[in-house]
């Protein structure tokens, strides 16, 4: 019997279906461009935060004399507009987009969702000041204060009710891969997401059970929220580029299911050598060794479908996004289950080391992957073609270069650095002074990147521009994406 699984869509181009996922498109535009949008816009806000902050970690006296701007707010201020502001909400405008056209089914709520997206920026920027003027938590990944963290949750309520009301109206019987990780993330994310909040701003934990709290949360915004959104971009994207269906649909099982099975447990590792019970702990070490299975079958069933197509990179900006994306999820997953031994984690621990590997995941692995997506979709949403090849090139190639002068040397850095801090003979000072070069080489990188992410956004910003009405509307195919099947 074949293992290979139905492509994403059915590949007979029909003009009725051609019809119909037109109507689909449109009544997706106005949420999808909303979250697009506001994405796009907090990413480049993100990165130039991002980038004064890498500049303080060398040049410690630089803008100092305005408190809001000072190291200590100034990074949870980036992580937060990244997380919240870039990756939340081009993850929800992706999942959005990937469940009407995979149940084939309008999206509803759509002026509830604009609304939605409305509620998501005011409640980011206003968690925003908040940190800025010393108000935050202080509680890494959820800084914004309970009030409008739960702005965030009533939006997600949202988007979980339009996901399970076009599942319910789906107009085809199969259910394909992408859906199973999409309903993975809207069911698991906002419970995670509303549970941490209560227990830790609540009063209910505080301590140790407060910070096993925090990093059981912490560990899943990527893991069953970030993840699940760009593993299904990735299976449902690489079939439509190439024209071809999925490896393995049994593979495919086996991926969704370890990952749901073993990621949670993952994240109590960043515990290691810390006042909490050795099972504890041993339990986040052993899901994180876990994660070896769903790993290796996502990678097998990724590379196996793209053989033979490795060619279509050159010509398919969607797919060059993607595939990278791809493979930097094999890489930091590998990565972060190495980490989690306690005879690894003991050298990398406190150490630049972990920053690097936290960027692989979110960056490499899940931004790549909404580059791809968002070339893919905003042509379909607006009618309009990119306005330049060249700076779509000039993009991925910052992003790519970056991310490898960032994560490399880091990571390099790191382990020299935690090396150097297990031995009692060396001075801490003269550690930190070891790092100086490699943090320069973080901020060479951060430049890089953000001069990918103000491209994106010029290209981006054209593309949502009002069309005046004697402007022909092009057909959304992508730039230089030849040969690509509307399946």
């Amino acid at each position: 019997m074949s293992t290979r699984a139905p492509a994403a869509e059915p590949t007979v181009t029909l003009r009725p279906e051609l019809a119909a996922r037109a109507e689909i498109d449109r009544s997706c535009r106005a949420p999808v461009l909303v979250f697009a949008g506001s994405a796009v816009f907090w990413l480049v806000a993100g990165s130039l935060m991002a980038l004064l902050a890498a500049i303080k970690m060398h040049t410690p006296g630089f803008l100092t004399s305005w408190e809001p701007l000072t190291f200590g707010r100034v990074r949870p201020v980036h992580l937060n507009m990244t997380i919240f502001g870039w990756a939340s909400m081009a993850g929800i405008a992706v999942l959005l987009w990937l469940q009407a056209r995979l149940a084939r089914a309008r999206l509803p709520f759509p002026n509830l969702l604009v609304a939605g997206g409305v509620v998501w920026n005011v409640a980011l920027a206003a968690g925003l000041v908040e940190i800025s003027i010393g108000h935050g938590t202080s509680v890494e990944w959820i800084e914004i204060p309970l009030f409008w963290a739960l702005g965030f949750a009533a939006v997600f309520a949202v988007v979980m009710a339009a996901s399970l009301t076009m599942f319910g109206r789906r107009k085809v019987v199969h259910v394909y891969v992408s859906q199973w990780y999409l309903f993975g993330a809207v069911l698991w994310f906002p419970f995670l997401y509303l549970m941490a909040n209560v227990l830790i701003h609540g009063g209910f934990t505080s301590g140790t059970t407060a910070a096993a709290t925090n990093w059981w949360f912490a560990h899943n915004v990527l893991g069953l929220w970030l993840t699940p959104i760009g593993l299904a971009t990735i299976y449902y994207l690489i079939p439509k580029v190439i024209g071809a269906p999925i490896h393995s649909y049994h593979l495919s099982i086996l991926g969704f299911w370890s990952l749901a099975l073993f990621y949670n447990w993952a994240g109590t590792h960043h515990l290691i050598g810390g006042p909490l019970p050795a099972w504890l702990v041993t339990v986040g070490i052993v899901g994180s060794v876990m994660m070896f299975v769903p790993v290796v079958t996502v990678g097998i069933n990724h590379h196996m479908t793209m053989v033979g197509h490795f060619h279509r990179l050159k010509d398919s900006p969607t797919l060059r996004f993607v595939v990278f994306g791809g493979m930097s999820y094999t890489v930091v997953s590998v990565q972060g289950s190495l980490t989690s031994l306690r005879s690894i984690n003991e050298v990398n621990h406190f150490t630049h080391y972990t920053i690097a590997h936290a960027h692989l995941g979110v960056y490499a692995f899940f931004s790549m992957v909404m580059f791809g997506a968002l070339y893919y979709m905003l042509p379909r949403l607006t009618g309009r073609e990119w306005g330049s090849a060249r700076l779509i090139k000039l993009h991925f190639w910052a992003s790519a270069l970056g991310i490898a002068l960032y994560w490399g040397p880091l990571t390099i850095g790191g382990w020299v650095q935690g090396l150097h801090m297990n031995n009692p003979d060396l001075p801490f000072l003269s550690i930190v002074s070891g790092t100086i070069p490699y943090l320069w080489g973080r901020t060479a990188a951060g430049v890089l990147m953000t001069v990918g992410h103000c491209v994106f956004g010029w290209l981006v910003l054209g593309m949502l521009q009002p069309r005046h009405a004697t402007e022909q509307a092009t057909q959304p195919s992508g730039v230089a994406q030849p040969g690509e099947v509307e399946a």
